[in-house]
């Protein structure tokens, strides 16, 4: 899976379960949500594991192009 759409997947699972009414504040919700989600994993990859980090910037910036 590609890091956009690994980004529009995650943005598209957080529209799910924001109760709101208007659709920019459900995208900047999910994304928001996204973006928490994503530094989480960043924070936990460490060490050698330059390509999985490097996959996950790559969502990050994907998912704010959204």
């Amino acid at each position: 899976m590609t890091p956009k759409e690994k980004a529009e997947e995650l943005v598209d699972k957080y529209k799910e379960h924001i109760i709101e009414t208007d659709d920019y504040f459900i995208n900047s919700g999910a994304k928001e949500c996204a973006l928490i989600a994503v530094d989480q994993i960043l924070n936990l990859c460490w060490g050698n594991n330059k390509v999985g980090i490097k996959y996950w910037q790559d969502v990050k910036k994907e998912i704010k192009k959204l």
